[in-house]
């Protein structure tokens, strides 16, 4: 049996915190995990005690980033969102606070920022060039 907070019902789901996509990061990564499962993997990064993670997994699932399995004794977590549906909300919010909307000025800053290597430059060719087939 999964717990759903109302916010899942609604269909709605918040901007999740540094520390919320954290934990989504290990859930997306491993899949259902248990709370112990999720904090020895972000004890790996840095310490984290074990109440912490909990609450703030606990905080989650009201919150609708996160669902429940209450089955078994020791329950089971899993993101509700996809990465890619959240990842596309934070890139979305920054390109406008930061960019003012400007996707041009997003990529500029973000090639500057760390170079890319010559394999990432070829995959973004690649997706330039099926994104602009698609426009067609």
């Amino acid at each position: 049996m999964f717990v759903y907070s109302l916010a899942m019902a609604a269909g709605t789901h918040p901007r999740p915190t540094e520390a919320e996509l954290d934990i989504l990061r290990v859930l997306w990564s491993r899949g259902p995990s248990t709370v112990r499962d999720v904090n020895s993997e972000l004890n790996l990064l840095k310490p984290v005690g074990y109440t912490t993670t909990l609450k703030f997994m606990q905080i989650m699932v009201e919150k609708g980033l996160v669902r429940r399995n209450e089955e078994q004794r020791a329950h089971l977590y899993e993101s509700v969102v996809p990465q890619e549906s959240t990842q596309r909300q934070l890139v979305g919010e920054l390109l406008e606070r930061a960019f003012g909307g400007s996707a041009t000025q997003m990529v500029m800053q973000a090639l500057s920022a760390k170079r890319a290597t010559p394999s990432e430059i070829a995959q973004i060719r690649k997706m330039l060039d099926q994104y602009e087939e698609k426009s067609k």
